[in-house]
């Protein structure tokens, strides 16, 4: 049986790590090297890294910033925010990210997937899908969840794959930052109809959250990020608790 991943997720906004609700109200959550190597002590089994306004800005990831970090910790690191060449995941790839995750320029140019499927391999590409549930569908938006598209979630999710993609990356902005609990029933679909992985994003709160990702939705890895900037909960408690309710963990 497949171990289940906790992935702790670092949105950087001008070089510092933030977290609002819904996308919006940031504020400062610390310094992301500092976050990262805390993480990876800590049995994180992944670390995400998002740019969250490089798409927004029209500008590059912060190249310098990521080599911090791949310096600091030895696990596997998924870098996104301003991604849509070739050369730009060379970039991040020679940093030290191992992963690279698209989602504007994935909308805007779906052949970029097999592009860099084709150039890279599969398994270092993340197609990240920012979902909202408008008038009874569920809409991929871009732009850091800003822009409605008029993609529908479970259909792109499914051609993403069918490009290339080794990975989804699915947050629900209706659930995110709310510590709610997981988009269940979406993240469901998704993932029962997918042959790659799926990494769950957007509104975990408590433990049991994760539990009802993992057996009730069906994910392969569990993201969130306040909960643990603000050690609401830690990543070893979380693990020994997920273990207990036998969810095969990597302690």
């Amino acid at each position: 049986m497949l171990t289940k991943r906790i992935i702790p997720c670092l949105d950087i906004k001008d070089g510092r790590t933030v977290k609002g609700t819904n996308f919006v109200n940031l504020r400062d959550a610390g310094d992301p090297v500092a976050l990262a190597a805390i993480y990876a002590e800590q049995g994180a089994d992944e670390l995400v890294f998002l740019d969250i306004t490089a798409t927004v800005d029209e500008r590059k990831t912060l190249i310098e910033l990521v080599r911090n970090v791949a310096h600091t910790i030895n696990i596997p690191f998924t870098v996104g925010g301003g991604i849509s060449s070739i050369a730009d995941v060379s970039a991040l790839l020679n940093a030290g990210a191992d992963k690279i995750s698209i989602n504007s320029s994935a909308v805007r140019n779906p052949d970029l997937v097999n592009e860099l499927a084709l150039e890279f391999g599969s398994q270092c590409i993340v197609v990240a899908i920012d979902t909202r549930y408008v008038d009874g569908e569920h809409i991929v938006h871009t732009h850091g969840g800003r822009k409605p598209t008029p993609l529908r979630t479970i259909a792109w999710a499914k051609e993403v794959e069918e490009r290339g993609a080794g990975e989804i990356l699915l947050t629900s902005m209706d659930t995110d930052g709310t510590k709610a609990g997981f988009a269940l029933e979406l993240t469901a679909k998704i993932s029962g109809d997918a042959n790659i992985p799926v990494i769950a994003s957007g509104g975990a709160g408590t433990m049991d959250h994760f539990v009802d990702v993992f057996t009730t939705g069906k994910a392969d890895a569990g993201l969130a990020a306040s909960i643990f900037h603000f050690k609401e909960i830690e990543i070893p408690a979380l693990k020994g608790y997920l273990r207990e309710k036998g969810i095969e963990m990597r302690l």
